[in-house]
C-alpha cells in the first residue's frame, strides 16, 4: 500500500535538533490562549472537603492512600515563571524543570475528578500555546522559556513527539465534564498536530505504511523493541527507521476516532465521516501486518513487513483503541493471565517474562509495571466487556502501591513486576523516583474509583455506570459531573443516592432514575 507523503521529505526538513532554528516562527497561532491571566494555587488541605471522597469498607487503608495520592498531585501543581511564554497553570510530572506530553495526558485522567477545584486538561494549553506553526507540538518543553528541550528531539527530529493522545484526554475529560467550549477551543491545535504526524511519522515506501516510532518518542524510553534498528548517532532509541510501531499506529487510530466524535458533537457530520472512514482504513491495515495467529498478540513490523518476536504491554492498545475484534480481545487475555507473560506477582510488566532482557526488578521498560499501560490495557478490557479481569488487574495493582506505601511512606514513579518492591531504573541499580504522582496517580484515585468501586460517571450522557459486586458499604460521596454533584452509597441490597440533579444511574446492567435531593434504591 503507497501513500502521498514522504518520510525522505521529513528527514530533509528537520536536518539536525537545531534548537535557536526550531524556536523561529510563531507558535500557538491554533489556539485562542496566548497570555498567561495569574490564578492562585488551590491548596490541597483547603481543596479537600470539594474533592470525591471515597467509601471502601473493604479496606479503609485504600481511602487513605486515595488521598495521600491527592495530597503529592496538588503539591505539584505549578505556575508560570515570571517571563515565560506558558499560558497556563499545570500540574508538573514532578521529575524536572521541564513539561511532558504524555506525563500530561495521564495526569488529566486522574485530574478530571478535581476539575471543579483546579482545571488539570488545562495543563494542555501550555502545549498547544507552544505548537509550531506546521503543527508540532514537541514532547517536552522548557518551563521557564517555553523553548523545546533537547531531550524532545535528537537527530533528524527523531523523538521529537510522544504517543499522540491530546485527543483521548480530552475526550475523557469532555465524557466528564460535558464541556463543548473545550472541545470547539481544542479541535484545530489538534487536526494540525495529526497532520503533522501524517506528514513525518508515516512509514512510507514499506510493506506496511503503518506509524513508526522508537524508544524516547514512545515514552518506553529503553524498551528492546529498538534492538538491531539502524541510527546515525548509534542511539537506537532514537532511530527514525520506518518500522511500524504497535502503539503508535493504533493511538492514530484513536485519534481519528476521537476527532470524528469531537466533529459530531460540533455538527461537523461530513468531516466526522471523513475521520471514521481514516480511523476505519487504519484498523484494517494494523490488523492485517501486526496481528499474529499463531502469538495471539500484535507485534511491530519491519520495513518489509515482517513481524518482529518482542512482546510488550504495547500490544494491548488495538484493544482500547478498538480495533481488536472479540475473538482477538479473548486469545489477548489469554496471555495478560499467562503467568509465563504478563500475570506476575503484579501485572502488568511492561516487558513480558519470557522475553530476554526481562529484569523482575522491573529496570524500567525492561519489565517495570507502569501505571500509564496498565491504566490502557484495564480501559481497553473494560470497554470491550471483560470487566472482571481488569478488576482483578486494578485491585492487584491497588494492593501493591498500598503495600509499598505503607512501607515506604510514598507512591514510586512505577513498580517491580516480581517482587515487593519499587522497580529500578534504567541503569538496574538505582530506585526511580519516589513521591511520584505523576501518573501514578491512576491507580489509587482513578482505577479505584473506575474499575473497584465500580463508579463511572459521564457528563456528556448525564448518567452514572455503576458495576458493583460486593455488598459490603461502599461509593463515593461529593462526586462533580457534568452539572451533578451526587453521593451514591451502598449497603447491602440499598442504595442511598443525593444529588443537587436528576440524573440516570445503571447498576449492574439495570437502569434506575436519580431525583434531585434524597433517593433510596433497592437492587438486587
Amino acid at each position: 500500500m503507497k501513500f502521498t507523503h514522504c518520510l525522505l521529505s521529513a528527514l530533509l526538513l528537520f536536518p539536525t535538533a537545531n534548537l535557536s532554528a526550531q524556536d523561529d516562527g510563531a507558535r500557538g497561532v491554533y489556539f485562542y490562549k496566548n497570555t498567561y491571566t495569574p490564578s492562585a494555587l488551590p491548596r490541597f488541605e483547603e481543596a479537600k472537603a470539594e474533592l470525591p471522597s471515597p467509601i471502601w469498607d473493604e479496606n479503609p487503608e485504600w481511602v487513605e492512600l486515595y488521598w495521600k495520592a491527592w495530597a503529592i498531585a496538588f503539591s505539584n501543581l505549578q505556575a508560570p515563571p515570571p517571563g515565560s511564554p506558558l499560558v497556563a497553570n499545570w500540574i508538573d510530572e514532578g521529575l524536572s524543570p521541564q513539561i511532558f506530553q504524555w506525563d500530561t495526558h495521564f495526569m488529566a485522567m486522574f485530574g478530571r475528578y478535581a476539575h471543579h477545584v483546579f482545571p488539570f486538561i488545562e495543563s494542555h494549553d501550555n502545549f498547544y500555546a507552544r505548537q509550531h506553526e506546521d503543527g508540532m507540538i514537541c514532547r517536552v518543553i522548557n518551563e521557564a522559556d517555553g523553548v523545546d528541550h533537547h531531550w524532545g528531539l535528537g537527530d533528524n527530529y527523531a523523538r521529537t513527539i510522544n504517543p499522540p493522545l491530546f485527543s483521548w484526554a480530552e475526550m475523557e475529560y469532555f465524557r466528564f465534564s460535558g464541556d463543548t467550549a473545550r472541545l470547539e477551543q481544542i479541535l484545530l491545535p489538534i487536526e494540525k498536530y495529526i497532520a503533522w504526524v501524517e506528514q513525518h511519522r508515516r512509514a512510507e515506501g514499506t510493506e506496511h505504511g503503518l506509524y513508526w516510532s522508537n524508544g524516547q518518542a514512545s515514552g518506553m524510553d529503553n524498551t528492546p523493541r529498538d534492538m538491531g534498528r539502524p541510527s546515525p548517532n548509534g542511539d537506537i532509541h532514537s532511530s527514525t527507521s520506518p518500522m511500524g510501531w504497535v502503539d503508535m499506529s493504533s493511538q492514530i487510530k484513536m485519534c481519528y476516532d476521537n476527532l470524528a466524535e469531537i466533529c459530531r458533537i460540533l455538527g461537523d457530520k461530513k468531516k466526522a465521516k471523513t475521520y471514521s472512514k481514516r480511523a476505519k482504513a487504519l484498523a484494517k491495515q494494523i490488523n492485517r501486518y501486526m496481528w499474529s495467529d499463531s502469538t495471539g498478540l500484535y507485534h511491530d513490523v519491519t520495513p518489509d513487513g515482517e513481524q518482529t518476536p518482542w512482546i510488550t504491554t504495547a500490544t494491548f492498545w488495538p484493544i482500547l483503541a478498538d480495533i481488536a475484534s472479540p475473538k482477538q480481545v479473548s486469545r489477548m487475555t489469554e496471555a495478560i493471565e499467562d503467568t509465563t507473560l504478563f500475570w506476575r506477582r503484579l501485572p502488568l510488566p511492561s516487558l513480558a517474562a519470557n522475553q530476554p532482557y526481562y529484569d523482575p526488578r522491573g529496570r524500567y521498560w525492561r519489565g517495570g509495571v507502569w501505571a500509564p499501560t496498565t491504566y490502557m490495557t484495564v480501559k481497553g478490557l473494560e470497554r470491550r466487556g471483560h470487566e472482571a479481569l481488569a478488576e482483578s488487574i486494578a485491585r492487584r495493582n491497588m494492593e501493591a502501591v498500598h503495600e509499598l506505601y505503607q512501607s515506604t511512606g510514598t507512591i514510586w514513579e512505577l513498580y517491580s513486576p516480581d517482587m515487593n518492591v519499587p522497580a529500578t531504573n534504567e541503569t538496574g541499580i538505582h530506585l526511580v523516583k519516589p513521591n511520584f504522582v505523576g501518573w501514578t496517580g491512576l491507580i489509587p484515585i482513578s482505577m479505584f474509583i473506575e474499575n473497584i468501586i465500580g463508579i463511572r460517571a459521564d457528563g456528556s450522557t448525564n448518567r452514572i455506570v455503576w458495576r458493583t459486586n460486593t455488598t459490603s458499604r461502599h461509593g463515593i460521596e461529593n462526586l462533580r459531573f457534568g452539572n451533578v454533584t451526587t453521593t451514591l452509597i451502598r449497603e447491602g441490597d440499598a442504595i442511598i443516592a443525593e444529588s443537587t440533579e436528576s440524573y440516570t444511574l445503571i447498576v449492574n446492567g439495570v437502569k434506575y432514575k436519580v431525583k434531585k435531593g434524597h433517593n433510596r434504591i433497592l437492587v438486587n
